[in-house]
């Protein structure tokens, strides 16, 4: 159960994940169009420096045992070459769904808690989606 430490915890990192999110223009409709028409390096480069910073946090992670906010050992399961194709329809949807909209889900929130009520209706959608798919889960090729 989530104490209501971790609760103002995690409620603070969000906060300031959102807040770096727009301020690095992240959620920008026009810098997410300029990426897909490849006029500009800036979300590209962003990209980049979040995978780099992955791939470091992964190994630190590996290296020193850490562990979850129960106690428990953080694994990462090695994926199954033969399912790429499972990686390749989902990545495929979500990068559908984020030039269709313009944003992908972390920034959904943040564009709504800036003012842009739109937001609500792919949050609703987003929803919708994660909701059908834990419905269908057990009916869909794992």
């Amino acid at each position: 159960m989530l104490s209501i430490k971790d609760f103002f915890t995690f409620l603070f990192a969000g906060i300031l994940f959102g807040f770096v999110l727009m301020k690095s223009e992240v959620v920008s409709w026009f810098r997410i169009q300029e990426m897909f028409r490849f006029d500009a390096f800036h979300m590209y480069g962003i990209i980049g420096v979040a995978i780099f910073v992955g791939l470091i946090s992964i190994q630190l992670i590996k290296r020193f045992g850490v562990k979850d906010t129960s106690g428990n050992p953080i694994s990462i399961p090695p994926k199954d070459p033969k399912q790429v194709y499972r990686y390749v329809i989902g990545g495929t949807f979500f990068g559908l769904g984020w030039a269709l909209l313009g944003a992908c889900p972390g920034p959904m929130f943040a564009l709504l808690g800036s003012g842009l009520t739109i937001m609500i209706i792919p949050i609703l959608a987003a929803l919708a989606g994660t909701y059908t798919y834990g419905a269908l889960r057990s009916k869909l090729p794992h």
